[in-house]
């Protein structure tokens, strides 16, 4: 299951979420395009095979959604992603991996995009990352995060050390560590609340204090640091 990852920040108004879709296999192209041409809020505007014309025709378009391949030829999306947001940090961009191996995570979530997606995911689901990222909230698949954790075995056992990352863990309360915990797991709000028997709103307020606690934007930026520094 994909996971929602809301964030606090107010929904945009307009109704129409403008996509370019950068991606080298026309085949999938054809396929996101033909999806979307039947949905309602969320339209493709245009499309690139390499990222070099992408970048351009983001540049020239400013899209709402950009839906990036990772392995693109030439120069890849994790560099492409960071062009974009040179030139305009609101333009949200969806990374799109093949796979879930190792060196494609660490460049997912090193990338500083709003969501990171298996290409195998349901259109269903990827419509929902898009209106997500949208109104200003992050997505992060629960594989890429579980695959994230295997590189960090140690994380879970490691014995305390006067470091960095207890400094970090020694500002959350028992409470946000088991609210952290399950937002790395890419859990939404609303299943965080369930699973710790609490209302949306608790779950939302110690989802904001662990952004605060550990000087983080977002709820992905927030699973990536914990999973780097050992805190879950």
């Amino acid at each position: 299951m994909v996971a929602q990852m809301n964030s606090t920040q107010p929904e945009q108004t307009h109704k129409t979420i403008n996509v370019i879709i950068v991606e080298d296999y026309k085949l999938t192209r054809i396929g996101i395009r033909s999806y979307f041409n039947k949905h309602e809020k969320i339209k493709i505007v245009g499309e690139a095979e390499n990222a070099e014309k992408g970048v351009a025709l983001i540049k020239e378009m400013r899209p709402d959604v950009v839906l990036m391949d990772l392995g693109l030829p030439g120069m890849n999306g994790i560099d492409a992603t960071q062009a974009v947001k040179s030139f305009d940090e609101n333009i949200k961009i969806v990374i799109l991996t093949s796979h879930d191996r190792e060196e494609e995570v660490i460049a997912a979530l090193g990338s500083g995009a709003n969501a990171y997606c298996l290409k195998d995911i349901d259109p269903t689901k990827l419509s929902e990352a898009i209106e997500t990222v949208y109104q200003g909230g992050a997505w992060l698949d629960p594989t890429i995060a579980s695959v994230a954790l295997k590189l960090n075995p140690g994380a879970q056992t490691a014995p305390p050390k006067p470091d960095k990352k207890e400094s970090n863990k020694s500002q959350l309360t028992e409470r946000e560590m088991e609210v952290l915990r399950l937002l790395v797991e890419g859990k939404s709000n609303t299943e965080i609340a369930n699973d710790l028997v609490v209302s949306v709103h608790t779950a939302k307020a110690h989802v904001c204090n662990i952004l605060q606690k550990l000087y983080v934007n977002d709820r992905v930026q927030a699973a990536v640091k914990a999973i780097r520094e050992g805190l879950v």
